[in-house]
C-alpha cells in the first residue's frame, strides 16, 4: 500500500521528526515528481519515525538533504537508484521496528542504470559509494545488499558489529571492482570501510569490547563500556553519555520507559500527579503529543484508541476516553488489521464498512474495486454498497479515489465525511484522480484535513475545485493543494457551473445553496439562506452564529417582533398557551410533588400565567371538567354493575323457589343436570397401621419415605410383599393432597399392565400401600441384562405397555410421565405401568389438561407440553416413543448432551432422537410418527397396540440382535424361597402375592379358559416341553395380552425360559441393587437418595434432572 506522510514541527525538545513511508518499489508519479516528494519530506528531518525509503533517484538528483537523518524506527530501503553516492553519512541507527520482506532492516538493492541503446547493453550509471560511517547499530532485523555492479567496499564491513541479532538474515553480495571506489585498506581497522578515505573507515563498538560491556563501548577496556540504555555507542559510562538511547530519551537521558503521568503516594495511599510526567512518543518522552496523535490515559502518544474507548477533544487536545453507552462502531479501514495489506475496497471487504462512524486506517477506491481482480479472483463490486459510506464521518489514514462508477457525478457516498485526519498517507492524504464523469466533489460535510496535501488531478469535467476553501481546511503549514488537468474555470462559468450565490469567495462543493463552504448570509439545516424567519415565516425563527434555529412550540408568533431569542421554552418572548414562572408550557402542572411529600396544585390566572393554589385546597381552585367526567363515569359503571347483580340475584332466588315448590311437591323424576358420567365404583381399601410391617427402606424424597413390607390382612393367614409409601410429618397440605389424588388414580385403574393401590393408612402421615415389583423398573432391567434380551421380549414389552396406556385412555386418565423408569417389571413376561404422581383424570367431555408449573420430565415430554403446559392422550403417546427408544437403545438416556431448558428449541429445529442400531426402519418409523410436531398426526394407542403384535409375529425381521436365537432370560417361581430372599426374612411360609390374593378367581378362570392352541407350533411345544417357559403359560393372561383382538389364534409364541432357582437368585441379588440405585438417578433434581445398603425395589416417584419446574 502507498504512504506518504509529512515532517512534524518541533516539539518542545524534541529532534525533528518525519513520519516515513511505506511504498516500497514504487513509483510516486513522474521521477523528478518522486524526488520532490522525498526532498519535501525528509529536508531537515533527523529522526523517521516510519521507514526511510529512497527509490528511483536519477543522476542529476541533489540528494544531500538526506544527511540530516540520524535515525530510522523501521527499515531504510535503497533500491533502484542511478546516483552514484547515497549520502547518508549520519544515519547511526536502524531501530527495525518493521523489516522489509519480514526480514531485513537494512535492503540496498539494484541501483544500477543500463545502456540500452547500444547492441551490448552495458551499466553506465548506478550507486558506487554507499557512506555509512555513522552506522553503528541495527537493533532488529538483518542486512541485505545484492545486484548493486558498481557498489564497492560492502564486503569489507564487520556486519556483525553493526546487527544485535545473532540469528538476523543476512545477503551481502559484493558489486563493483572499480579501483577507484576502493578504499586503502591499511588505512583502517582490519581493512572495515564504506567508501574511499580515512574518515570513511568503520567504528567497531562492539567486537572490541571488554568480556564485562553487555551491550556497546567506545573502547577496548573495562571502563569504556557504555550504560545498558545506550545504542550506537557513547562518551562515558552515564545515562546521559549515550550517542542514542536504546529504548526512551528524556531530555539527554536514556531510559527504559518514560516517567509515569501518576505516582502512588505511600502516606495518603493515592495516586498523585506526576509533575514530571511523559508521553512516549516513538523513543522519545515528551510533555504532549504532537497535533494529530492521541494522548492517553497511561502515558502515551496513539494514532488510534483501544476498544470501548474514543477520541475526543478537550481544550485542544485529543485523547480516548471510555465512552457512555455504546461507543461509535469504529472499523478498521485498509492497512489496519485484517484489512493490512489489502490495496484497495472491494467486494469481500465493503460489507465491513456497514454502519461505520470512523474508520481507522485508510480508504482507497481503485479499479479492482468495480471491475474486480483475476489475479486475486476478486469480483467486481455492487456501486450500490458505496452508501456504506454514508455513515462515516472521519477516516484516520487518507482517502484516495482513482475510480467511480458512471451514474454517479459526485462523491455523495462521502457526503457526511467531517475529518481526514492523514495520520497516515498514500502520498497525499485526499486525492481525486483520473475521473473523467465527476462534475464535482459533494463533501458539504468535510470540515478539516489534519496532515498531508491534496491532490485533485485528471478529472475533466469536474468544477468547484478552484476556491480557496482548501486552506481553511489545512491544520499545518506544510500541507498543500495540487489541482491540475480538470475542467478549466473559465469553461466551468461559461456553463453556469459555479458555486451559488448565497456562497463566499472560498468557494463551494458543488452547485446548490447546501453546498457552500461558508455562506454569504445565514444558514438553515446545512442551507444558505438570506435572511431567518425572526419577524415572519413559519416556523418563526432566531440566530446564533450565523445559523438559523426554530423556536420552542410553546412560543407564540408575533408579527413585527422576534418570537423568541434562543432554542428553549424559557426563552420565548411571548407564550403561545401558559407560562409557569419563566417557561411556556401547554398547560399548568398538577399534582406536582413539594417539600415534605405535599402536593401542590395551579391554577390559570387572568394573565393566563400558571398560579399556585391555597396550600388547603387539594384538587385545585376549580373543579376541574376531566375529573368531573372520570367521576360520573365511574359512578355509572358501579350503577351498571348493581343493577346486573341485582338481576341475577333476582333469578337465582325464583330458581331456588321453584326447586323447592317441585321437591315438595314429590314430582323430581330425572336430574337437573344430568353429567352423562358413569360412576366410579373401584374398592379403595382403609388399612390399619396394625395390618402391615415395614421390613426395610427402599428410598427417601421430597415428600417421603418408601418402605419394603409385609400387608397381613386382619384375621386371615396370609402375608402378602407390598411396598409403603409414608408421607413426611411436615409436608405440606399441598403434598398430603398429591399423594391422596395419587392414591385415587391408583385405586381407579384395574388393568393387568397397569400398577395398582391395595390400600390407605389414614394416620397422622398418610401411607400408600401398592404392590411390589420383585424385578424393580424395567430401565435398570434392560441396563442390566442387555445381552440377554431378545427381540421377542422387546416386542412383548412394547405391546404390553402400548395396552397399558390404552386403557388408560379409554378411561379418560393422562399419565404426564411415561417412561421406561416408571413401567415395573413382574417378571420378565409381565410388565406394569405405575408412578401416577403427574396423572390426572378428565372428565368426560375434557379432551386436554393444562398445568400450573411443578416439575416435568422434559425430555419425555411432547412440544406442547413444554411450550404450553397442554397434556392429552397424545402427548402420551409421544412420551410413548421416547420410551420405546429406551428400550431398543437398552437404557440409554435420550438427548444426554443436550441441557433439559434447550430441549424445546432442539425439537422445534426439527432434531428428534437417533434410529436405534437394533431398529429397522419400520420399528424406527413408528417412534418418528410419534414425535410429529401435531399431535393429531401422532397414532393413538390401540394403533400402535395393532402395530407392534404385527410385528411381534416376526421379531427377527424388524429387531437385529446378534444370537437373538439363543438370548432368554430367568424366570423364577415367585414362591416362598423368593421372597424370603427379597425380603430378607426368614418366615415366609404363608406368602401370598397380591395379585392371587386380590384376583384369585379370576387368575384361575384365565388359565382354565386358556386354549393350547393359542401358541404357534403348538405341537411343539407339547412334545417338548421341557423348552418351554411353563410360567408363561400358567400367567397367559398377563402374557401379550394383545394377541386377543389383533393376532389370529396359533400364531404367536412367546420368549421361552427355563427354571432356575439357584442361578436366579444370584441374578436376583444384582438386579435389585442395580435397582435400588435407580433411586439415586443422576436425572432427578429433587433430593431423593437410597439407603447404603439398599437392595430395593422400584420407588414409584422422583423427580429427575430431566424435569424442569
Amino acid at each position: 500500500t502507498l504512504t506518504f506522510t509529512l515532517c512534524f514541527n518541533a516539539i518542545s525538545n524534541l529532534p525533528s521528526l518525519c513520519q516515513g513511508t511505506k511504498n516500497e518499489l514504487n513509483l510516486l508519479g513522474e521521477p523528478n515528481e518522486h524526488y520532490k516528494t522525498l526532498l519535501k519530506m525528509y529536508s531537515n528531518c533527523s529522526v523517521v519515525l516510519q521507514n526511510l525509503e529512497i527509490t528511483h533517484m536519477q543522476q542529476n538528483h541533489d540528494l544531500t538533504f538526506l544527511r540530516s537523518i540520524e535515525e530510522v524506527g523501521g527499515y531504510v530501503l535503497i533500491a533502484v537508484n542511478y546516483v552514484n553516492v547515497i549520502p547518508l553519512e549520519n544515519l547511526r541507527l536502524i531501530r527495525g521496528h518493521t523489516l522489509y520482506e519480514k526480514k531485513f532492516a537494512l535492503t540496498v538493492i539494484a541501483n544500477y542504470d543500463k545502456n540500452n541503446s547500444s547492441i551490448n547493453p552495458d551499466i553506465t550509471d548506478g550507486l558506487r559509494n554507499l557512506p555509512l560511517r555513522s552506522l553503528r547499530e541495527i537493533i532488529k532485523g538483518g542486512v541485505k545488499i545484492a545486484y548493486n555492479r558498481m557498489l564497492c567496499n560492502i564486503e569489507t564491513v564487520q556486519w556483525q558489529d553493526i546487527v544485535s541479532e545473532k540469528r538476523s538474515s543476512m545477503q551481502i553480495i559484493s558489486g563493483g571492482t572499480d579501483s577507484q571506489c576502493k578504499c586503502i585498506f591499511y588505512s583502517c581497522y582490519n581493512g572495515s570501510c564504506w567508501a574511499p578515505g580515512p574518515e570513511n573507515c568503520q567504528i567497531l563498538t562492539r567486537l572490541n569490547c571488554a568480556e564485562q560491556c553487555t551491550h556497546r563501548c567506545k573502547g577496548p577496556k573495562p571502563i569504556d563500556c557504555c550504560n545498558v540504555h545506550c545504542a550506537v555507542g557513547c562518551t562515558g559510562p552515564r545515562p546521559t553519555d549515550c550517542l542514542a538511547c536504546r529504548d526512551f530519551s528524556d531530555d539527554g537521558i536514556c531510559k527504559d520507559a518514560c516517567p509515569r503521568l501518576m505516582l502512588y503516594n505511600p502516606n495518603t495511599h493515592q495516586l498523585e500527579v506526576n509533575p514530571e510526567g511523559k508521553f512516549s512518543f516513538g523513543a522519545t518522552c515528551v510533555k504532549s503529543c504532537p497535533y494529530n496523535y492521541i494522548m492517553t490515559d497511561h502515558g502515551a502518544c496513539v494514532r488510534t484508541c483501544t476498544e470501548n474507548t474514543q477520541e475526543i477533544e478537550e481544550n485542544g487536545i485529543r485523547k480516548c476516553k471510555s465512552c457512555n453507552g455504546p461507543c461509535p462502531k469504529v472499523c478498521n479501514g485498509l492497512g489496519m488489521g485484517e484489512l493490512d495489506g489489502v490495496i484497495s475496497v472491494n467486494a469481500t471487504n465493503i460489507d465491513t464498512f456497514k454502519n461505520c462512524t470512523k474508520i481507522n486506517g485508510h480508504i482507497s477506491i481503485m479499479v479492482p474495486t468495480f471491475h474486480g481482480d483475476r489475479y486475486t479472483n476478486t469480483p467486481a463490486m455492487d456501486p450500490e454498497k458505496l452508501d456504506y459510506f454514508k455513515t462515516v464521518k472521519e477516516i484516520t489514514g487518507f482517502l484516495v479515489i482513482q475510480s467511480w462508477p458512471e451514474n454517479l457525478n459526485s462523491l455523495s457516498p462521502f457526503e457526511n465525511l467531517e475529518i481526514i485526519r492523514g495520520r497516515t498517507k498514500a502520498r497525499v492524504s485526499f486525492a481525486v484522480l483520473n475521473i473523467p464523469h465527476l462534475e464535482y466533489l459533494g463533501l458539504q460535510s468535510l470540515k478539516e484535513i489534519s496532515d498531508g496535501d491534496v491532490v485533485i488531478k485528471n478529472n475533466f469535467r469536474l468544477c468547484y475545485v478552484d476556491g480557496n476553501q482548501w486552506q481553511t481546511l489545512f491544520r499545518s503549514d506544510q500541507q498543500s493543494i495540487y489541482i491540475k488537468t480538470n475542467k478549466p474555470a473559465s469553461t466551468c462559468e461559461l456553463q453556469n457551473h459555479t458555486c451559488n450565490a448565497m456562497c463566499t469567495e472560498e468557494g463551494c462543493w458543488g452547485p446548490g445553496a447546501s453546498m457552500c463552504f461558508f455562506c454569504q448570509y445565514v444558514s438553515r439545516r446545512g442551507r444558505c439562506v438570506s435572511a431567518c424567519s425572526l419577524l415572519e415565516g413559519t416556523p418563526r425563527e432566531f440566530m446564533s452564529n450565523n445559523m438559523c434555529f426554530d423556536c420552542d412550540q410553546e412560543c407564540k408568533i408575533l408579527n413585527g417582533t422576534p418570537s423568541c431569542y434562543g432554542p428553549g421554552a424559557d426563552q420565548c418572548t411571548e407564550c403561545a398557551h401558559f407560562k409557569d414562572r419563566f417557561t411556556c408550557v401547554p398547560s399548568c402542572a398538577q399534582r406536582v410533588h413539594g417539600f415534605n411529600n405535599t402536593l401542590i396544585w395551579t391554577y390559570t390566572d387572568k394573565n393566563r400565567q400558571c398560579q399556585r393554589c391555597h396550600p388547603d385546597c387539594i384538587q385545585g381552585s376549580h373543579v376541574s371538567l376531566a375529573a368531573l367526567g372520570i367521576v360520573g363515569g365511574l359512578l355509572l359503571m358501579v350503577l351498571l354493575v348493581l343493577s346486573i347483580f341485582i338481576l341475577l340475584h333476582r333469578r337465582r332466588i325464583r330458581k331456588k323457589r321453584a326447586l323447592r315448590r317441585l321437591l315438595q311437591e314429590r314430582e323430581l323424576v330425572e336430574p337437573l343436570t344430568p353429567s352423562g358420567k358413569a360412576p366410579n365404583q373401584a374398592l379403595l381399601r382403609i388399612l390399619k397401621e396394625s395390618e402391615f410391617t415395614k421390613v426395610k427402606v427402599l428410598g427417601s424424597g421430597a415428600f417421603g419415605t418408601v418402605f419394603k413390607g409385609l400387608w397381613i390382612p386382619e384375621g386371615q393367614d396370609v402375608k402378602i410383599p407390598v411396598a409403603i409409601k409414608v408421607l413426611r410429618e411436615v409436608t405440606s397440605p399441598k403434598a398430603n393432597k398429591d399423594i391422596l389424588d395419587e392414591a385415587y388414580v391408583m385405586a381407579s385403574v384395574d388393568h393387568p399392565h397397569v400398577c395398582r393401590l391395595l390400600g390407605i393408612c389414614l394416620t397422622s402421615t398418610v401411607q400408600l400401600i401398592t404392590q411390589i415389583m420383585p424385578f424393580g423398573c424395567l430401565l435398570d432391567y434392560v441396563r442390566e441384562n442387555k445381552n440377554n434380551i431378545g427381540s421377542q421380549t422387546l416386542l412383548n414389552w412394547c405391546v404390553q405397555i402400548a395396552k397399558g396406556m390404552n386403557y388408560l385412555e379409554e378411561h379418560h386418565l393422562v399419565h404426564r410421565d411415561l417412561a421406561a423408569r416408571n413401567v415395573l417389571v413382574k417378571n420378565p413376561s409381565h410388565v406394569k405401568i405405575t408412578d401416577f404422581g403427574l396423572a390426572k383424570l378428565l372428565t368426560a367431555d375434557e379432551k386436554q389438561y393444562h398445568a400450573n408449573g411443578g416439575k416435568v420430565p422434559i425430555k419425555w415430554m411432547a412440544l406442547e407440553s413444554i411450550l404450553h403446559w397442554t397434556y392429552t392422550h397424545q402427548s402420551d403417546v409421544w412420551s410413548y416413543g421416547v420410551t420405546v427408544w429406551e428400550l431398543m437403545t437398552f437404557g440409554s438416556k435420550p438427548y444426554d448432551e443436550i441441557p433439559a431448558s434447550e430441549i424445546a428449541n432442539v425439537l422445534e429445529n426439527g432434531e428428534r432422537l437417533p434410529q436405534p442400531l437394533i431398529c429397522t426402519l419400520d420399528v424406527y418409523m413408528i417412534m418418528v410418527k410419534c414425535w410429529m410436531i401435531n399431535a393429531d398426526s401422532r397414532p393413538h394407542f390401540r394403533e400402535l397396540i395393532t402395530e407392534f403384535s404385527r410385528m411381534a409375529r416376526d421379531p427377527s425381521r424388524y429387531l437385529i440382535i446378534q444370537g437373538d436365537e439363543q438370548m432368554h432370560l430367568s424366570n423364577p417361581t415367585l414362591d416362598t424361597q423368593f421372597y424370603r430372599n427379597l425380603l430378607g426374612l426368614e418366615d415366609m411360609e404363608d406368602v401370598v402375592d397380591a395379585e392371587e390374593y386380590l384376583l384369585p378367581s379370576k387368575l384361575v378362570l384365565s388359565n382354565l379358559q386358556t386354549p393350547q392352541s393359542q401358541h404357534h407350533n403348538s405341537s411343539n411345544v407339547i412334545t417338548h416341553s421341557d423348552l418351554v417357559n411353563q410360567n408363561v403359560i400358567r400367567h397367559h393372561d398377563l402374557v401379550n395380552q394383545n394377541y386377543e383382538n389383533t393376532i389370529p389364534k396359533g400364531e404367536y409364541i412367546g420368549p421361552s425360559g427355563s427354571n432356575k432357582p439357584e442361578q436366579f437368585l444370584g441374578n436376583l441379588r444384582n438386579t435389585l441393587k442395580s435397582t435400588g440405585a435407580s433411586l439415586d438417578n443422576p436425572e432427578y433434581q429433587e433430593d431423593f437418595s437410597p439407603s447404603q445398603n439398599s437392595d430395593g425395589v422400584f420407588l414409584p416417584t422422583a423427580t429427575q434432572l430431566g424435569y424442569l419446574g
